[in-house]
């Protein structure tokens, strides 16, 4: 988009890092390698959409840091609309594969499928995803509304609060699942019963709930800054409150045997 404000978005809106970005670029690198490996080692839809996580945070951080760096990427409007766009859609995976790997391993267990209305609802994959790309749609839609003085239309800030919520309500449903799954493991003693088995099987319990609490840090922030996006997106807690909790679940995510094997998953 035209610039003829002639405004640096990417400062007006908190990015001024350029240092901060790069690192987070590169450490996205080799999780990337881990998991395209994986998807080719241990071929599952987690590692598939690790493998693309990592990808657009790599695209990400290196727009995030053209934005920091450069003048002429600053005032591009569109630049900053895609890294936007880049994170929320990021995020889609990130959750989604949390919420798939807490079933995956349920599934696992040979349990049978549980009688309470409620468990079913969070259970239900097609509704979870629909959800999640509501709220991504959404974003994107806000994005996207934004004006060329950098002003954002009431309408543009309801979509985006509308995501948010999205996001956070889908963010304590998977925690939920993952505490359901913990508490079954615990009252059976499953947790004790493989100690033959990979790092990541025998303490996939508490990497879980590390990862359902890194995504919960991180929608917490995002929600608790609704009304203020300058405060969301000021680095001093954009990076240690949005960025850093997704690359330490990404990194948790990367630990041996934590994601079953798709003949596995069949007891």
């Amino acid at each position: 988009m035209s610039n003829p404000y002639h405004i640096n978005y990417a400062h007006w809106s908190g990015i001024h890092s350029v240092p901060v970005a790069i690192i987070f670029a590169v450490l996205y690198i080799p999780l990337l390698g881990w998991f395209v490996r994986q998807s080719f080692a241990r071929p599952t839809y987690v590692h598939f959409v690790l493998s693309l996580f990592c990808a657009i945070r790599i695209a990400a951080f290196g727009i995030r840091a053209a934005l920091a760096g450069l003048d002429s990427a600053g005032e591009n409007l569109s630049l900053l609309i895609a890294d936007q766009v880049l994170s929320g859609v990021g995020f889609f995976g990130l959750l989604y594969s949390a919420y798939t790997l807490v079933l995956d391993l349920e599934q696992r267990t040979g349990r049978p499928a549980p009688t309470s209305p409620l468990l079913r609802i969070t259970r239900n994959r097609h509704a979870f995803r629909a959800a999640l790309m509501a709220a991504v749609v959404l974003g994107i839609v806000s994005a996207t509304l934004t004006n060329t003085d950098g002003s954002t239309s009431d309408t543009s800030k309801s979509l985006r609060k509308a995501s948010i919520i999205i996001f956070l309500v889908l963010t304590i449903l998977q925690a939920f699942q993952t505490l359901v799954l913990v508490r079954m493991e615990v009252a059976e003693k499953n947790t004790n019963k493989h100690s033959d088995v990979s790092f990541g099987a025998r303490h996939a319990m508490p990497i879980l709930l590390l990862v359902s609490l890194l995504l919960l840090v991180r929608e917490a922030f995002t929600a608790a800054t609704i009304n203020n996006g300058l405060k969301q997106n000021n680095e001093r807690f954009w990076y240690p409150l949005i960025a850093l909790p997704e690359i330490l679940a990404v990194t948790l995510y990367a630990t041996p045997g934590l994601v079953p094997r798709r003949d596995e998953l069949s007891p």
